[in-house]
């Protein structure tokens, strides 16, 4: 029996790691058009670098974000130049092509650079890839309450927001529901919020009378996903304090894990990042963290530490790591590898 249409999830989400040169960069390998483009300096404490094909360039470079900072949107001569059919080029700055730094790079499929959608009551600029539950959305803001078309075709699961203008992130995730947020730059907790003020449908995300989401006359862009059987997974997990700690059941192998503690406010209550590109082997120790612009750690047992399992993921440490603390909860989002059981039937193997 098939388990899911997604056989090759590398042809939706992929991480491409490469080396920086100094000068202009083709990066290729990803394996389609990255119409979203999240990169991080592995080993120099630089900030995050976002890229999409909608907002897409203006003077030949593209308008980078930073998941871990309120900063505007910028057009950075030294960033990224070119989106291409297998990968993108990017320029000298150390955010993204320091000669000999490392870097990760993370890459979904849209469908470059949009186009107009009207399902809700304010007109949007949608690229959507309905196949793997993905969309881009940009908006202009209107000084109240609106609806904006997605165009998945499916309700979204996560949705990942923010004022191009000199604003902090926005997060709605269903675990956590409408009516509240988090913020993807900081450690916070949970909290009210009238940013996504009622649950989306399968047509469009609501959002409210609010400057982080629908100031007027101010851009915005969301990324919106919606689960795909065998290839995405965004759920809620309560940790137990123990070493042998909680597994989440996905469906998958998974390829990429991003987790927040949304119980507590604390320093232990990043946004951690892990894949199996940059740790093929398990433990999972090599996190980095989309609120903060740290060096890739690897602190092994004392730390953040995960498996990544056939079927799953598995938490492993019992420290004060935000997300194994008996009683706390964690919201995620999770790519696959290989899903469990594809439509030709084969299964994926553990790791």
């Amino acid at each position: 029996m098939a388990y899911t249409t997604i056989n090759k999830s590398s042809e939706h989400f992929n991480t491409k790691l490469y080396t920086g040169t100094g000068s202009s960069n083709a990066v290729t390998g990803v394996g389609f058009q990255p119409d979203w483009i999240w990169i991080k300096n592995r080993g120099r404490a630089e900030d995050h670098a976002i890229f999409d094909a909608v907002r897409g360039a203006s003077g030949g470079y593209y308008g980078k974000i930073r998941s871990n900072d309120t900063a505007a949107q910028e057009y950075d001569g030294n960033g990224m130049s070119a989106i291409g059919s297998d990968g993108f080029t990017v320029l000298d700055q150390d955010q993204v092509n320091k000669s000999s730094d490392n870097y990760a790079s993370w890459n979904w499929k849209a469908n470059g650079a949009g186009s107009a959608n009207t399902d809700g009551s304010q007109n949007t600029t949608v690229s959507v890839n309905t196949t793997a539950g993905f969309s881009i959305v940009k908006w202009t803001g209107a000084d109240g309450t609106a609806s904006l078309g997605h165009g998945l075709g499916a309700v979204p699961k996560m949705i990942i927001a923010k004022r191009l203008a000199s604003r902090a992130w926005t997060v709605y995730h269903a675990s956590v529901g409408a009516n509240k947020k988090l913020v993807l730059n900081t450690t916070a907790a949970e909290a009210s919020s009238a940013d996504f003020d009622a649950v989306p449908t399968s047509s469009v995300i609501n959002v409210g009378y609010t400057d982080d989401v629908n100031g007027s006359g101010a851009d915005y862009i969301a990324y919106c996903f919606a689960e795909k059987t065998g290839y995405s997974k965004f759920g809620k997990f309560t940790g137990n304090g123990s070493t042998d700690n909680a597994f989440i059941y996905t469906g998958f192998k998974p390829a990429f894990v991003m987790m927040k503690c949304n119980s507590v406010t604390e320093g232990w209550s990043n946004w951690y990042m892990f894949d199996t590109a940059r740790n093929p082997t398990n433990m999972n120790t090599k996190e980095l963290m989309a609120n903060k612009n740290n060096v890739e750690s690897d602190n092994g047992a004392d730390y953040a530490q995960i498996d990544m399992l056939s079927n799953g993921f598995k938490i492993r440490n019992g420290s004060a790591w935000g997300p194994m603390v008996s009683g706390r909860t964690s919201i995620y989002m999770c790519f696959a590898e290989a899903p469990l059981v594809g439509s030709n039937n084969v299964p994926c193997t553990a790791r």
